[in-house]
């Protein structure tokens, strides 16, 4: 039991980790849209977390692997599976002299993401509330 609740304990907080940074990431890209931040800052700021972002959803896989959650590990592949198709291609970062003409693309890039890891979070707690229910 113990071990169960330790690994959707670390699911929760590694779910939140990536909410903090998606979001940051949205709230650069506004600041740029409404013109607080120039492009130079935008993308640096933007581009500084891409990849802890990326590390922390392949841990989070890796997790949910590991500790034999199947489900949640097959709903949580397919974001990484993007980001590693992202990282091949050479299209995870922002590019500064573009990023004016990729803005929207790259804003409901996010707010998909920020959607699909909302619901990974509340399917994580739901698991982890079943598990202690289970458990007693």
């Amino acid at each position: 039991m113990v071990g169960t609740v330790i690994v959707w304990l670390s699911a929760f907080f590694l779910l939140v980790a990536l909410l903090i940074l998606v979001i940051y990431q949205l709230m650069s890209l506004a600041d740029l849209e409404f013109d607080y931040i120039n492009p130079y800052d935008s993308s640096s700021r933007i581009n500084a977390v891409i990849l802890p972002e990326f590390v922390l959803q392949g841990i989070l896989c890796l997790l949910f692997l590991v500790s034999g959650h199947w489900m949640m590990f097959l709903f949580a592949a397919p974001m990484l599976y993007y980001n590693v198709r992202l990282y091949q291609q050479q299209k995870h970062l922002i590019d500064v002299t573009e990023i004016f003409s990729q803005l929207n693309e790259e804003k409901k890039r996010r707010l998909i993401k920020l959607i699909y890891l909302v619901t990974l979070l509340f399917l994580s707690l739901f698991w982890m509330i079943w598990s202690v229910l289970e458990d007693d």
